[in-house]
């Protein structure tokens, strides 16, 4: 087996949305970047298929808003929650540039959107690609710094090392080096069943859908002229797929939950369709400290993908991290204390929007998939908030779209919805009922904050 030995300014290990974009911006600002990818062929997966308003700008800053073209990619102007058969739709806010609009994300197939993103960075004629399974990160032994990688080109098989004077692992939800450098453990506490819904009619057009009933979400959004993805979450062990026990489930449980209108095209689809899951991961942010290397993306940082704010979080994290080790600031990556000193700033300025679309994330759901009485009172509370409308829809629906890094707002209308399903909860009920009931509220608001609390922690240390 030959082994050469080459050396780059960034080596990337993972070309998705995050490796992708970053070697096409660093590639832009003169860095001599080697992005490595397992297959370069077109991904096919059933998340990352929703890009919101947030995320749209920073491909706008990016450079790279031309990515969005060409792949059949829906523009979504809000959501839809339909609860029972109830439907209350959260538009996003006006346009800056053109108040006649509404702001607008995109829905598509995932691996077509991830295609044009490569080909934006093989446009760069700094950027070199190259299909290989990286199988080791190498360190110093002396100084203790990551320095290379080791792989196995794909069409050689040959052994190779690559250095770098920065090491980018952002190699996605299953990552193989995160447990070598991040002690943070990854949860998951359900999974998502994908099915393509075929020529279906949607509630609202060019919104998302999230449908709340007696089982937990179901999210539904167009991702292509005649197909519509559609999302079942399953808590707990997941129905085995091969003798047939998801389908079933399927077809007993979770057809009682769909609007009449899509209910055909869903039926058809679970007797067509190859049903397929994916692990919903929840997995907090922690600053990096060693040197010499970067972790982003899904490798880094996870929250449940009922909000779609993944790739939000991760075209904001690229944006941000080529400002903070631009030529400008940083030179020479090789200079390890600017490279540390800079992110550092980096961990604290994403802080704000990824603690805002984390925490959101991980408390609707915690709403959204209830599963005792209080949370059942909570999601039905919610609901009701969003039908107040006015800033009860726009400033909720600013924080999920990425428009509005706040955290304090999110907290202020968290703490709301407890408010306001207290207080219905007794507009609902005799006054004989109100002694038994202020127990109850201080029940509800425990909850609220069990719910809350630890996410914002495990955010914030």
């Amino acid at each position: 087996m030959a082994s050469t030995f080459i050396k780059y300014d960034v080596v990337i290990v993972g070309a998705g949305v995050v490796g992708s974009s970053l070697a096409a911006t660093m590639g832009k600002q003169g860095r001599n970047v080697l992005l490595i990818e397992r297959d370069m062929a077109e991904p096919d997966r059933i998340v990352g298929e929703l890009l919101q308003p947030g995320g749209v700008k920073a491909l706008k800053k990016l450079g790279l808003l031309t990515c969005l073209d060409g792949i059949d990619a829906i523009p979504a102007v809000g959501y839809a929650v339909i609860y029972k058969q109830s439907k209350v739709v959260l538009p996003y806010a006006a346009d800056s540039e053109n108040p006649e609009k509404s702001m607008e994300g995109r829905s598509f197939h995932h691996g077509r959107f991830i295609s044009k993103l490569r080909e934006a960075a093989k446009s760069s004629s700094n950027i070199t690609i190259l299909e290989a399974t990286v199988n080791e990160i190498i360190t110093d032994r002396e100084t203790g710094k990551v320095c290379a990688v080791r792989c196995s080109n794909k069409k050689t098989d040959e052994s190779e090392v690559y250095s770098g004077s920065l090491i980018v692992v952002c190699d996605g939800t299953f990552s193989k080096f995160r447990k070598d450098f991040i002690t943070k453990p990854v949860k998951v506490k359900s999974h998502f069943v994908g099915l393509i819904l075929k020529d279906t009619d949607l509630p609202s057009p060019n919104h998302g859908h999230v449908i709340l009933g007696d089982n937990p979400p179901i999210l539904v959004y167009q991702i292509g002229t005649h197909e519509t993805r559609m999302l079942v979450d399953v808590q707990g062990k997941l129905p085995a797929v091969g003798n047939g026990d998801l389908k079933n489930y399927l077809s007993r449980v979770v057809s009682g939950s769909i609007p009449p209108s899509l209910l055909p095209s869903f039926r058809e689809a679970i007797e067509t369709e190859r049903l397929r899951t994916m692990p919903n991961s929840y997995l907090p942010p922690s600053s990096n400290i060693v040197e010499g290397l970067l972790i982003l993306g899904d490798a880094y940082n996870m929250r449940h993908p009922l909000t779609g704010g993944g790739m939000t979080v991760a075209l904001n994290d690229v944006s941000l991290i080529t400002e903070m080790l631009s030529p400008a600031r940083v030179p020479d990556l090789e200079d390890t204390g600017a490279v540390l000193a800079n992110l550092n700033e980096f961990y604290w300025r994403r802080k704000n929007l990824s603690t805002v679309i984390n925490i959101l994330a991980q408390a609707l759901y915690a709403l959204f998939a209830a599963n005792d009485d209080r949370l059942r009172r909570l999601q039905k509370g919610c609901f009701t908030y969003f039908q107040r409308g006015g800033i009860y829809v726009a400033e909720p629906i600013g924080l999920l779209s990425g428009i509005l890094p706040v955290p304090f707002l999110l907290i202020y209308h968290f703490f709301n919805v407890a408010l306001y399903t207290i207080y219905k909860l007794f507009e609902e009920s005799s006054v004989t009922q109100y002694p038994g009931l202020i127990i109850e509220s201080l029940a509800i608001l425990w909850k609220a904050c069990v719910v809350v609390v630890p996410v914002m922690w495990s955010e914030w240390v």
